[in-house]
């Protein structure tokens, strides 16, 4: 082999190696440092960036929404050869338009997990993906809605096979939604009313915004309950809302899973622990993976394989209802939140080139 060809082979090596070594990513956490569900996220994608050797480093904003702006500020503002290729987020109480703005203008691109830019209003100073912002690269979101419906529909069942119907003969249902602005939640409650609206035996007779919130649910169903004596059935945005509602029910003499019942959303060890003794009588999660999936799709775009063939902003079904047995596996298989038991590296278009469509149910890592 002649001296300029073996230069040639290197050069090709190394621009070849080079993306998977220095790929690096940052994820703008909308959630608390201590919060089950972002954590269990972040760890998730934490397990997902090992097993496809990129450097990730998590922020988290704590819940303090103009924190992320600040966030991209910063990573703006570091030296270029500091700043990471790619940043991931969320569009949580509707900051997502302003990261892009600000991390676009620094060459750094973006991709939204979760929750995406999907308001029209905010859709007027984005545009789309690739569009005004290039760097905005794409989106990946849970199909939130579906966990609502999923949620709502089994709280129902469970009501009518229990016999929580009221002296009227409907089921009266209180619903404890996240917030106004965040599209996960606005998507989730959406999901609840579709459910409700296909059953003619159903009352919803009040719904509230409890922020997320285990104490402000607390506060809240104290009066709903209070307000609505007829009321049984409680659907909850996230686990955190029901087990405030819970609480709130059993400072009143009851028990949740016999006189009153409650439903939720994620996959906290607590919500998996309430599934399998009846607390809770429904549940759905899975959702939290996809972030660990969004850089599945940044590493196959970084190394030539673009996922624009499956659209810019994807939605996938992730969401799973877990029966008691089913909380129960998830526990003894991720109640650790270690996930580097999954391989990632299985389900890139590029390191399987015969793989023709992303699947990013979560029901599959379950088996």
């Amino acid at each position: 082999m002649t001296k300029i060809w073996q230069i040639v082979v290197v050069a090709w090596l190394l621009a070849w190696a080079g993306p998977g070594l220095t790929m690096s990513v940052v994820f703008i956490n909308p959630g608390k440092s201590d919060e089950a569900y972002w954590v269990t996220a972040a760890r998730a994608m934490e397990a997902s960036a090992r097993s496809l050797d990129m450097q990730l480093e998590v922020m988290y904003a704590e819940r303090d929404h103009p924190r992320q702006v600040v966030f991209a500020q910063q990573l703006a503002q570091r030296p270029k050869a500091q700043r990471p290729d790619y940043v991931i987020m969320s569009n949580d109480y509707g900051v997502g338009n302003e990261l892009v703005r600000i991390l676009d203008g620094a060459g750094i691109k973006t991709f939204f997990a979760f929750s995406s830019i999907d308001d029209p209003k905010e859709r007027e100073q984005t545009g789309g993906p690739r569009e005004r912002f290039k760097g905005w690269l794409g989106s990946l979101e849970p199909r939130a809605e579906e966990a609502g419906y999923l949620t709502a529909r089994a709280l129902i069942e469970r009501g009518r096979k229990d016999g929580a119907r009221s002296s009227d003969g409907k089921l009266h249902l209180i619903a404890l939604a996240g917030d106004r602005s965040t599209p996960s939640s606005i998507l989730r409650t959406a999901g609840m009313h579709r459910a409700v609206a296909e059953v003619p035996d159903v009352v919803l007779d009040q719904e509230v915004f409890a922020s997320w919130n285990r104490d402000k649910a607390a506060e809240q169903s104290t009066w709903l309950f209070e307000r609505y004596p007829s009321a049984r059935l409680v659907w909850a945005g996230n686990d955190l809302m029901a087990f405030g509602a819970m609480q709130s029910w059993e400072k009143r003499g009851g028990k949740p899973g016999h006189d009153a019942w409650f439903s939720g959303i994620n996959t906290s060890s607590e919500a998996m622990q309430a599934v399998q003794t009846g607390r809770l009588a429904a549940l759905a999660g899975g959702h939290f993976i996809a972030g660990a999936w969004a850089l599945v799709l940044l590493y196959d775009y970084h190394h030539g394989r673009d996922f624009l063939s499956e659209g810019l902003e994807m939605k996938q079904s992730m969401f799973m209802l877990f029966a008691p047995h089913e909380a129960a596996r998830f526990q003894s298989r991720f109640g650790d939140l270690k996930f580097d038991q999954v391989n990632f590296r299985r389900f890139s278009k590029v390191l399987n080139p015969n793989l023709k469509r992303y699947d990013f149910n979560f029901r599959q890592l379950m088996r």
